[in-house]
């Protein structure tokens, strides 16, 4: 089995004391921050791991926020900060489901989560754990190390993890916010793992009385030198005894310098103890005494075990190659001479530094899978870089405290002249290898994600933009016979306009990619100006490829990708560049499909739906309508207000799933509960009589639904539940309640199911508020939450009007892009003075 360094880094057999997570001090994020942080260096440590990621949710309910990232650099896991709660990987899934997930290796992952793998394509085990406390869940915490191939994760390690998790779950609960939950909404915190490859360094004091010929020291002196407090002083032949004779030697010598000088003196001597280890002395010391009389020789001094330390740094030295040590962050802590030689830099700039920083033509983004590669898999990693010298040849190899990198010139490699080193094209490591497959697989993984346009455009930046150090994309699609520009980033506001709308007989690099069938790579501006003599250029002086989109030998459009720098382009990229292109143009051939056949399907839904309420004395109605952002299928939530003989039936209902069969079991729900409430049923009546429809109709369907019969006039109503979210009441006073309505089981489910009437009683002022789950309910969080949320909300509005209460209630809603369900609000409320006409029956917004 395949481990870092010396071995897994050892934990103790016996759990951690139940010690609580220390307090927060001061606001958030610091207080925060330093929470998180230990709690996830501790989880590290309590599994064996070599780094680790903690995420938290944030204000977006849908997405979680990589709080903190520890053993790792931050900026080159940029990819992860962000992570959808309904993305599938394993710390979603954490969150989502509560339940943890433990990789115990890739084979597992990739089995379990291709995309994990396909943007991680190395070889590591992990652990996810969710932070909950009670019915909460805040994050969770993640733990990456060595893989074991064949082995599960043991119990104990899911017991150490777990209770870390639990202790930190409990200790966010009882953590004061100014907003009522605690989140994070910033960047990931960085955090130094401890380091467990060397022995601790050790020191000790000494007094030498160099009449007697004797030698005392304190505990760290005697612990380096093996001997005894209760046997002190020694004798210095004793104390010779202990070191080699050449350098016992040297240490009299020095003695002899500092005793016999008239001023103080410090000399400084290493020497090597009889078991081999080095020892640094320090001795002080002066022959005359106080006020220029003479002293009995008295030395004093500290004595360093120093390690393995500077031997190593002087052996380093001495090699033809250089040699760099860097933490797990990317900051180097020693350089070789002929590292400072081959990298341009002196060691003053180099030491404390992030590596690729501090050399920047290392950190281009080619290069940035390859130290991916070294700092999360246990296998050496080589690839070639150009320098204005020539080549030079990386080497890395890791362990659990950092990278050894290695440093040599290099032969220039076969590949076309000019060319930077690509992902895949190093000298052949296994992992070179595994990250040449992972780009094409992880952009196809996530294309069949991305149902938008705008999505698939996204995708295509975030994953296709950093795998070949790109800074600049736009995306023309075709439409009767012209090119129009769908999306961009990168390029200077406002440049590419004159571009959008061209002609398939214009003479652009854009039109003749996608008119030829071929790809277009220009390694620099320069060659894209010969080629087409005239064309309009930006300020860049970087490379360009046009690459056609082309899906099943349908013309979709075209793509642009732009660099700062001028650069080459391998034939390995070249094919994996048209490759990619044809993945891109599937994905927004098929995303052209889904933004028709989504806008028939909203036109379907929105026909289904009532679009004005009736408008009666005394009582005034507002709904609200708002669908899902995620997946092309409708929902099935509904809402309607029937005038009566009896009063006015307000009713909202939810039927499961989404999709075309939703949709219409909802419109025929709507018409049932019409039918049965203009006819003069009870509210009794009309839910027991739906409830027979709705298994008639579609038997294995069901629907929840809140039905009121109120008399405008008296505020008098009777109100029925069938598996449906309890209404709010907002009193006139501004108190708010959740009203405690008994109910039966949901629609479809039972035949004879029975579904009790409970009194209510409207107020003149008051406001009465149904609403479908899509409104409180967010993954990773329990619905009581978001319901006391909507509470407090509600009770905020004071008098405002019913309108603008209805769309502040919405308000956090629309901020989100991505809401997995719809969202349906019918709010109810009797006049105190009657309002314009032009406030009641107001129309239901769908937007």
């Amino acid at each position: 089995m395949t481990r870092y360094g010396a071995g897994r880094r050892p934990h103790p057999d016996a759990e951690r004391p139940e010690a609580a997570a220390p307090p927060a001090h001061g606001p958030l994020p610091n207080g925060l921050g330093m929470v998180l942080a230990q709690a996830e260096a501790e989880a590290v440590e309590a599994v064996g791991g070599f780094a680790g990621g903690l995420y938290m949710r944030s204000r977006e309910p849908q997405l979680l926020l990589l709080a903190v990232i520890a053993g790792l650099p931050s900026d080159m896991f940029r990819h992860w900060w962000r992570m959808h709660v309904n993305r599938p990987f394993p710390h979603s899934e954490a969150y989502r489901t509560g339940q943890p997930v433990y990789l115990g290796d890739a084979e597992e992952a990739m089995r379990r989560y291709p995309q994990l793998m396909a943007g991680l394509p190395f070889p590591f085990g992990s652990l996810y754990v969710p932070i909950r406390h009670g019915r909460e869940t805040f994050g969770i915490i993640g733990v990456l190390r060595p893989a074991t191939p064949g082995q599960p994760v043991d119990e104990a390690d899911r017991r150490r993890i777990a209770a870390v998790a639990a202790r930190l779950g409990a200790a966010l609960a009882a953590m004061p916010t100014e907003e009522g939950r605690v989140e994070w909404n910033g960047d990931p915190l960085a955090v130094t793992l401890p380091s467990v490859s060397a022995p601790p360094v050790r020191f000790g004091s000494f007094d030498w009385d160099l009449e007697a010929g004797t030698v005392s020291g304190d505990d760290g002196w005697c612990a380096i030198l093996g001997t005894r407090r209760e046997r002190l002083p020694v004798t210095v032949e004793e104390l010779a005894a202990r070191i080699e004779p050449e350098d016992a030697y040297g240490l009299w010598s020095v003695a002899g310098q500092a005793a016999s000088s008239d001023r103080p003196v410090t000399r400084r001597l290493r020497l090597q103890a009889s078991d081999g280890r080095p020892h640094l002395v320090e001795i002080s010391g002066q022959r005359a005494g106080p006020e220029g009389g003479v002293s009995r020789p008295h030395l004093t001094g500290f004595l360093v075990d120093l390690g393995a330390g500077p031997v190593v740094a002087e052996s380093a030295d001495r090699l033809p190659h250089g040699v760099c040590s860097v933490d797990r962050l990317g900051r180097v802590g020693y350089a070789n001479r002929n590292a400072e030689t081959l990298l341009g830099k002196p060691r003053s700039e180099l030491i404390g530094r992030v590596l690729w920083e501090a050399v920047p033509w290392l950190g281009q983004v080619a290069y940035e899978d390859h130290y991916r590669s070294a700092l999360l898999s246990p296998d050496p990693v080589h690839f070639l870089v150009p320098r204005q010298e020539g080549w030079l040849s990386v080497s890395l190899f890791s362990g659990y405290d950092g990278l050894t990198v290695t440093l040599s010139p290099g032969d220039r490699p076969a590949y076309a002249p000019g060319s930077v080193v690509a992902p895949g094209t190093g000298v052949g490591s296994p992992a070179d290898r595994a990250v040449a497959l992972y780009r094409p697989v992880a952009l196809a993984i996530a294309l069949t994600e991305a149902v938008t346009a705008r999505q698939v455009s996204a995708v295509v930046t975030e994953e296709l933009l950093p795998a070949f150090g790109g800074r600049q994309l736009a995306i023309y699609l075709l439409s009767e016979r012209h090119l129009h520009l769908s999306w961009e980033t990168g390029f200077p506001r406002g440049f590419l306009n004159r571009f959008d709308g061209v002609g398939l007989d214009a003479k652009l690099p854009g039109v003749e990619t996608l008119t030829t069938g071929r790809p277009l790579f220009f390694e620099s501006m320069q060659h894209l100006a010969r080629a087409y003599p005239g064309i309009p250029l930006d300020a860049h002086v970087g490379a360009r490829a046009f690459l056609p989109l082309i899906a099943s030998g349908r013309p979709v459009g075209s793509c642009i990708l732009g660099f700062d720098q001028p650069r080459g382009f391998s034939p390995e990229e070249r094919t994996v560049l048209t490759a990619l292109a044809g993945l891109i143009a599937q994905a927004l051939e098929r995303a052209r499909r889904y933004d028709s056949e989504a806008a028939l399907a909203r036109g379907l839904q929105d026909g289904l739906l009532p679009h004005r309420l009736p408008v009666v004395d005394r009582l005034e109605t507002v709904a609200r309508y708002l669908p899902g952002t995620q997946g092309m299928d409708v929902g099935g939530d509904w809402y309607d207000v029937v005038e009566t003989g009896s009063g006015l039936a307000i009713a909202i209902g939810d039927v499961q799933g989404h999709g075309v069969s939703a949709a219409a079991t909802m419109g025929q729900l709507r018409s049932g509960v019409r039918a049965l409430a203009v006819s003069g049923h009870s509210p009794e009546e009309v839910m027991t009589g739906t409830n027979r429809l709705l298994i008639d109709l579609d038997p294995g369907q069901f629907a929840s639904c809140c039905y009121v019969m109120l008399d405008p006039e008296t505020g008098r109503a009777q109100a029925v539940r069938a598996g449906h979210l309890q209404p709010l009441l907002r009193s006139p006073d501004g108190r708010t309640e959740v009203l405690d309505l008994p109910g039966g089981v949901v629609l479809g489910i039972d035949a004879d199911a029975s579904y009790p009437v409970a009194p209510l009683h409207l107020e003149p002022g008051a406001v009465l508020a149904l609403f479908t789950d899509g409104l409180v309910e967010q993954p990773g969080i329990d619905i009581d939450i978001g319901i006391e949320r909507l509470r407090r909300t509600l009770a905020e509005q004071g008098g405002a009007p019913l309108a603008d209460t209805a769309d502040h209630l919405l308000n956090e809603a629309r901020q989100h892009t991505d809401r997995p369900d719809d969202i349906a609000l019918l709010l109810a409320s009797r006049w105190v003075h009657p309002p314009g006409a032009e406030e009641r029956g107001e129309a239901a917004d769908a937007p």
